[in-house]
């Protein structure tokens, strides 16, 4: 009796997919992957690296600081103050972040002395040349996709959900397969595929380390696997919690930097 229970079982679960065995809904299991990388702590600095590698091997240096202040209900904000190369240097990048409706963003450009509004629409643009983009940086709505669970998997021993995402509305790629570390949370692989199907993006987290606490991808690489172009970042003295003030993400800040925080 016993042995026949057993084979009925598994003939149960044969018949069952990968989500309906996984207790955690596929978009509660991207919930938490954008929490674990988006918004760790009550807010953030660091000095970010950013190496755009040309497929050749020739390279183009940028670096950044970064400041991140979580709001209410989801809300964020960002600055973000470009110190090299030339061409870039003293160009800020603001973003405003809600759930559920469209981020604001904005763009200083000193060289013109503008401040550029930048379009809900333009969010899969690239980031100041990058192979990452706007969305990238900030996060993208959880609303945005429909979710499905895939399987488990090991990337480089750590035990990962895969969580298949479809946007409601395609746009640059018609899906995104993720690979999310089952112990952080932290996405580890995506993988993007174009509107003929085809994989043409690849973001990894190269390195992970704690920050305070905090797991923290602190070297992260977003590679086109088409053009052979990519992307290096590497996050340097990362603090969380460090007294962020609402006034500091204005418009003001965008052309007059906060000395005391972009140092």
């Amino acid at each position: 009796m016993h042995r026949h229970l057993t084979v009925i079982a598994l003939l149960l679960m044969s018949f069952l997919s990968p989500a309906a065995l996984h207790a955690e809904e596929p978009a509660e299991i991207i919930k938490r992957s954008q929490e674990a990388f988006f918004y760790p702590g009550k807010d953030m600095q660091a000095r970010v690296k950013m190496a755009l590698i040309a497929k050749t091997g020739q390279e183009r240096l940028r670096e950044l600081t970064m400041l991140r202040m979580n709001g209410s209900g989801g809300d964020q904000k960002y600055f973000m103050y470009f110190h090299n190369p030339g061409d870039v240097r003293g160009m800020s990048f603001m973003v405003y972040k809600y759930p559920n409706k469209d981020d604001d963003r904005w763009l200083f450009i000193p060289s013109i002395n503008l401040v550029n509004r930048i379009a809900a629409r333009d969010s899969r643009s690239s980031f100041v040349g990058s192979d990452f983009t706007y969305e990238d940086v900030s996060g993208r709505d959880i609303e945005a996709d429909t979710y499905k669970y895939i399987k488990e998997d090991a990337l480089e021993g750590k035990p990962c959900h895969v969580i298949e995402s479809t946007p409601k509305n395609p746009t640059e790629y018609i899906r995104k397969i993720s690979w999310i570390d089952k112990t952080t949370y932290l996405p580890l692989k995506d993988e993007y595929y174009d509107v003929q199907g085809s994989l043409y993006k690849v973001f990894t987290a190269e390195k992970v380390e704690m920050i305070g606490g905090l797991p923290t991808a602190t070297k992260r690489t977003m590679a086109n696997v088409k053009s052979g172009h990519k992307t290096e970042v590497v996050f340097e003295g990362i603090a969380y919690n460090v007294g962020l003030s609402d006034d500091l993400f204005t418009e003001r800040y965008l052309r007059k930097p906060p000395e005391k925080w972009i140092k």
